[in-house]
């Protein structure tokens, strides 16, 4: 494998990412800082990147621009911290694909993400992403998951557990099909030797141990529905459907505020992915899902297995456009809740996945934290001070001493989310990514043929 001699893979028939060469300095000049500490925006400031780090912020009449440094301009445009994908796939370990999925996510701003489905190889990806030598986002990744087919038993789950930790993944992941017994083993042995563990909650639990057992993230808001059915429900025949949708009907909104308010006791934090969930349930037809922008950068196979999940969601049995309709307009009140009791959320959209467009899905997701009631400003908190605060991390804000991983916007996302997407470039880990830079990388992902 050949190198540059700054350590960034070559690019050309190897088909690998490069970071390009950039000044150890970077200066962006009367910009409009939003520091995501407050909701505010500091006007005319010029913030000074050096090694990977803010050096400096201030008026741009105090500001020397150092000899050398490249120079940004930011008249009219607004700096804020890049923004977090907290439930990613990690599609394969090929180059080429890994080359794809990082580009997808850093063009649109996303410098970190939390890998949902581990595997071993991802290990040494975390590590070369972090040391630059592959271009690629902050890596946070669980080990393989745990579900009913890996763990055989109490015993199992907690030395599976072990291994995990031993290994060095971030955090355990949980999938469905678990035991009580099985969870707990995994629960309490996560919680004694201090390794996180995420997931989905399994049935034979529920939300409420979930929450007593100190899971870290709950993803999906699994759980939250079969919470909600009163001890008289016969819960839609022991048939749920996906997330446990078709049981809307037969839920007790009104413990909604409680169960929001125990999740923010237990300090548990949730990845709604709402986005995943409405656009598979909604009224949204399959062919205005296949002409949007970003699915030029998905091949035809995959498409059309997103088109038949669709179709299928359609056609479960029990499945109708009103209780559909319900199910988000719940889904919904449980993300206001859990916001207003001070529960934790994180952004999160499910990526790659139906629909779900790598980066591109994450600011449908921050539209659909608006819809459900969060202001632009609280929806942009969860994927960046909220990431912060969940991985301890020196990201997530603009200011002096904080990692340079920042997203450059032509409009003010506090004004509409939906400027979120507008941008003009991203800096990763110190390094200036201009759009022209961005959009030659996108490029090269275009499908053509549908192959």
């Amino acid at each position: 494998m050949n190198f540059l001699k700054n350590g960034f893979l070559l690019l050309g028939a190897c088909g690998l990412c490069v970071m390009s060469v950039h000044a150890e300095t970077t200066v962006f000049v009367n910009v409009n800082v939003i520091p995501m500490t407050a909701e505010i925006v500091l006007t005319e400031q010029s913030v000074v990147v050096q090694s990977g780090k803010i050096t400096r912020i201030g008026h741009v009449d105090t500001v020397p621009v150092p000899k050398g440094a490249e120079v940004v301009d930011g008249t009219d445009r607004f700096l804020m911290p890049g923004l977090a994908e907290m439930h990613a796939h990690v599609t394969g370990t090929d180059t080429a694909q890994i080359e794809r999925l990082v580009t997808l996510f850093i063009a649109n701003g996303v410098t970190t993400i939390r890998g949902m489905l581990g595997r071993y190889e991802h290990l040494a990806l975390r590590e070369r992403f972090a040391s630059g030598e592959v271009f690629g986002p902050r890596f946070i990744t669980s080990g393989p998951s745990l579900n009913g087919r890996s763990v055989s038993g109490p015993l199992d789950a907690a030395k599976q557990v072990i291994e995990q930790h031993a290994a060095g993944y971030d955090f355990v992941k949980v999938h469905p099909g678990l035991d009580a017994e099985e969870f707990a083993a995994l629960a309490r042995t996560a919680n004694e030797i201090g390794i996180p563990y995420a997931g989905h909650v399994p049935v034979a639990a529920g939300v409420r141990q979930a929450l007593q057992l100190k899971m870290a993230t709950i993803e999906h808001l699994d759980g939250y529905f079969a919470a909600l059915l009163p001890a008289s429900s016969g819960g839609a025949g022991g048939y749920g459907g996906f997330f446990d949708v078709m049981l809307a009907k037969e839920l007790d909104a009104s413990q909604i505020p409680a169960l929001a308010t125990a999740t923010a006791a237990a300090g548990t934090w949730n990845v709604p992915t709402q986005v995943l969930v409405e656009q598979l349930i909604d009224a949204t037809s399959v062919i205005e899902l296949k002409r949007r922008p970003e699915m030029r950068y998905v091949s035809a196979s995959d498409l059309d297995s997103w088109v038949a999940a669709k179709q299928k969601q359609s056609s479960e049995r029990g499945f109708d456009l009103e209780t559909a309709t319900l199910a988000i307009e719940l889904r919904r009140r449980i993300v206001l809740e859990l916001h207003r009791s001070g529960a934790g959320l994180l952004l999160g959209s499910d990526a790659p996945q139906v629909f779900n467009v790598p980066g591109f899905s994450i600011h449908r997701e921050l539209v659909a934290l608006v819809a459900a009631g969060l202001t632009p400003y609280e929806a942009l908190r969860t994927g960046t001070v909220a990431v912060a605060e969940f991985l301890k991390s020196n990201t997530g804000i603009v200011a002096e001493g904080k990692q340079a991983d920042l997203i450059l916007l032509n409009a003010n996302p506090l004004l509409d989310i939906r400027n979120s997407k507008r941008i003009h470039g991203v800096m990763l880990r110190g390094h200036w990514l201009s759009r022209r830079e961005l959009d030659a990388r996108l490029a090269r992902y275009v499908v053509q043929d549908g192959k």
